[in-house]
C-alpha cells in the first residue's frame, strides 16, 4: 500500500508550490530541498525573498550571526532561478555590509519590484547607484539609509509605494523623487528634520508624514483618502511658524475633495492654524467619514477655529476623536465664550455622525463649549465618550453635572465617562 502511494504535493501546479513556500520562512522553504529530487530546487525559483535573523542560528556573538547571514543570502541568491519580484532584508547585523551592494547589483538585473531594506542601529547604509536603475520598482521601503539618486536619475515610472524612514537625503531630492514617479498611490516619510516639503503627486492615495516640517504643501494630490500627519515642534521652527503669513489650513486640506480619514497628531492642529483665516472653505469634505486630531490647544481661538471648520465642512462624518492639550488655567480664561453663538451657524447638523470620543478633557470653556455644540447637533449620535485628564479631579463632578444638562439632538445619545 505504502510502496503504491502517490506524491500528490509535490505534483501540484508551480503556482500553488510557490504559494506554500512564500508562506514558510525563508530558512524553512531552502530546507525542502532534501525532502526528495523533486524538492530540490523548488525554492530556488520563489519570486519573493525574505530575509531576517531567523535564517540562520542564533548567537550572543554578533560578528558569527553576521557571517552566516551574509554566507545564506549569498548562496541563496547564487542559486536562485528565474526573477525576483520582492526581495526584504531586515536585520540589525548587517549595516554597510558591501555584500548589500552587490546583493543589489543583483537583483537590478533580476526584475525587482518590491524591495525593503530594513536595516538597524549603527553606521547608515549608503544606498548604491545600481538601485536607479531598478525601472520596474512598485514598492520601495528603506530604513536608516543614505540615499543620493544621480544627476541622471529621472524616477521610478512603476513605483506605487514609497516608505522612507530615517533616510538622510536631500529635501529637493525628495520632491524630485516624488514628482517622477507618476503612479505613486502611497507615500509614508518619517523621522525627517526641518524639512519644508511641497507634495506633487496626482495618484497619491496614502499619505504619513512624521518629523520636524518647516512647511507642508499639497499642490497636487486631489485623489488622496487617507492622511496622517505628526509634526515635532523646534524653537526654529516654531519662529518661522510665527513669521508666516500664508495658510496653512489651505496649504493642506485646501485640495484633497476624496479625503476620508484624516490623524492630526501632535502641533497638527497648531501648524493648521497658522496664517490668514481661510474664513468660508472652498471645498467641501463630502467623503470624509473619520477625523482624529490630538493635542488641541483649547485656549487657542485660532485652533478651535480650524476644529470648527473642518468638522462643518464634512457633512458625512461618522467619528470624531478629538484629545485636549489645553493650559488650564489660559484656558478657563479664555475670551469670547460667545465664539459657538458666533461662528456656528444654527441649521448646522452632523447628520450622519454616531461616535465622539474626547480624550485628556480637562472641562475648561471651549472643551463644554464644543461637546454641547457636537450633542445639539447631532441628531444620529450613538456615543458621546469623555475621558478627562489624570489631573483633573475637584472638577469632574462639575463637568458631570454639566454634561448631564446638555441638549441632546440623538434621542439614542449615551454620555460615557471614563475615569482613569
Amino acid at each position: 500500500m505504502g510502496d503504491a502511494a502517490e506524491d500528490f504535493i509535490s505534483d501540484l501546479p508551480q503556482s500553488i508550490l510557490e504559494n506554500i513556500l512564500t508562506r514558510l520562512p525563508i530558512g524553512d522553504a531552502v530546507r525542502t530541498c532534501i525532502l526528495s529530487s523533486k524538492w530540490r530546487y523548488k525554492w530556488a525559483t520563489l519570486t519573493q525573498l525574505v530575509f531576517d535573523e531567523n535564517c540562520v542560528p542564533i548567537s550572543n556573538d554578533r560578528v558569527p550571526v553576521e557571517k552566516s547571514l551574509v554566507k545564506f543570502i549569498t548562496h541563496a541568491l547564487f542559486l536562485h532561478q528565474g526573477p525576483i519580484h520582492k526581495f526584504q532584508l531586515s536585520t540589525v547585523h548587517l549595516q554597510s555590509c558591501p555584500d548589500i551592494d552587490q546583493w543589489l547589483l543583483f537583483l537590478s538585473r533580476n526584475d525587482i519590484r518590491e524591495l525593503v531594506l530594513e536595516l538597524g542601529e549603527g553606521e547608515w547604509f549608503r544606498v548604491p547607484s545600481c538601485l536607479f536603475n531598478c525601472r520596474k520598482l512598485t514598492r520601495l521601503e528603506l530604513f536608516r539609509c543614505e540615499f543620493d539618486p544621480p544627476l541622471t536619475f529621472t524616477g521610478f515610472p512603476c513605483l506605487r509605494s514609497l516608505n522612507l524612514h530615517q533616510v538622510l537625503v536631500a529635501p529637493e531630492a525628495i520632491e524630485s523623487l516624488i514628482s517622477s514617479c507618476p503612479l505613486l498611490e502611497s507615500l509614508s516619510l518619517s523621522y525627517f528634520d526641518s524639512l519644508d516639503l511641497n507634495i506633487c503627486a496626482p495618484e497619491l492615495k496614502y499619505l504619513y508624514l512624521e518629523g520636524e516640517f518647516k512647511d507642508i504643501h499639497l499642490e497636487s494630490t486631489p485623489l488622496l483618502v487617507s492622511m496622517s500627519i505628526a509634526m515635532y515642534m523646534t524653537d526654529d521652527i516654531a519662529e518661522h511658524f510665527e513669521q508666516s503669513s500664508s495658510c496653512n489650513f489651505l496649504k493642506i486640506l485646501g485640495g484633497v475633495p476624496q479625503l476620508e480619514k484624516l490623524v492630526g497628531y501632535i502641533y497638527f492642529t497648531k501648524y493648521l492654524s497658522i496664517g490668514d483665516d481661510p474664513g468660508r472653505l472652498p471645498i467641501t469634505y463630502n467623503h470624509l467619514k473619520v477625523i482624529e486630531l490630538y493635542q488641541v490647544s483649547f485656549e487657542d481661538m485660532k485652533e478651535i477655529l480650524v476644529v470648527i471648520r473642518l468638522i462643518t465642512n464634512s457633512p458625512n462624518l461618522k467619528e470624531l476623536h478629538i484629545s485636549g492639550s489645553s493650559n488650564t488655567l489660559a484656558a478657563i480664561e479664555a475670551p469670547d465664550l460667545d465664539f459657538w453663538e458666533k461662528e456656528c451657524h444654527a441649521d448646522c447638523s452632523f447628520k450622519q455622525l454616531k461616535l465622539v470620543k474626547m480624550t485628556d478633557i480637562s472641562g475648561v470653556p471651549h472643551e463644554m463649549g464644543l461637546i454641547k455644540f457636537l450633542l445639539s447637533n447631532s441628531p444620529v449620535l450613538e456615543i458621546m465618550s469623555i475621558t478627562p485628564c489624570t489631573f483633573v479631579t475637584e472638577r469632574k463632578v462639575n463637568m458631570l453635572i454639566e454634561l448631564v444638562r446638555f441638549i441632546r439632538a440623538s434621542p439614542r445619545a449615551e454620555i460615557i465617562f471614563i475615569q482613569n
